[in-house]
């Protein structure tokens, strides 16, 4: 079974935009559980944009499925929140200052002792580690090296190739290194631009996928959808 982690920073945005408290962040987290997700999402950044540090730490208050953060680990304030909310998986992106949305897996080789060191941190901590890859064999040999439970695949290239209308070939590399992460005891995730049209495809095409995060697509989609409908949408296409 595939589960659905819902990320909800662009109901952060939302509320951010007019200042107080409407959309409500921590309701959203409670609805998405109570509308069928497995779990939800959160990536704070430092300039606290969308979703708030003090967002993580209310939100591991109420959680009731599984509470992924990523983030930027090179930033000393991610890793201290990671320890205080002890979430269920952090998620590690290689992002820069300002960044506007995550683009880019790590170099697993290049930062091997980088991450195998702040991997160890979480790991101490009882924390379940993923990072962020680009669906290349190489990347994924190299992660297993840094100790890492799992990888999350970063899937906007598979996305701009499927709406392209070349289904096959946007996917065949994600399916290899989902078979050599499969080969070295990784566990599997994936995220960014999967959305209702994508995401049965890739699913059927890597069906021991363990985990997606989806946010914009899902969250847009249920403005006009209606966001309880929307996630048993998302849910449908992961069975």
């Amino acid at each position: 079974m595939t589960h659905l982690s819902v990320n909800i920073n662009k109901i952060a945005t939302l509320r951010n935009s007019r200042g107080g408290n409407n959309p409500d962040v921590v309701k959203a987290a409670v609805d998405v559980q109570r509308f069928g997700a497995d779990g939800v999402t959160v990536h704070p950044r430092p300039d606290e944009r969308h979703i708030r540090y003090n967002d993580a730490r209310e939100i591991k208050k109420i959680i009731t499925t599984e509470f992924n953060i990523e983030g930027n680990c090179r930033e000393q304030k991610f890793v201290d929140l990671v320890l205080e909310t002890k979430p269920q998986q952090v998620t590690l992106v290689p992002d820069t200052l300002g960044q506007l949305t995550s683009d880019h897996g790590w170099n697993t080789i290049e930062n091997k002792n980088y991450l195998r060191d702040i991997i160890a941190v979480f790991k101490k901590a009882g924390i379940r580690v993923s990072i962020f890859v680009d669906p290349d064999v190489k990347m994924v040999d190299g992660a297993a090296a840094t100790g890492t439970d799992r990888i999350e695949l970063y899937t906007e290239g598979y996305a701009r190739q499927f709406a392209a209308g070349n289904k096959q070939s946007a996917v065949q590399p994600y399916v290899e290194a989902a078979k050599k992460a499969k080969e070295l005891g990784l566990g599997l995730n994936a995220g960014h631009d999967l959305d209702l049209k994508n995401l049965k495809y890739f699913k059927e095409n890597i069906p021991w996928l363990d985990e997606v995060s989806i946010g914009h697509a899902l969250i847009s989609d249920a403005i006009y959808l209606g966001l309880e409908n929307v996630v048993q949408l998302y849910k449908r296409q992961l069975q």
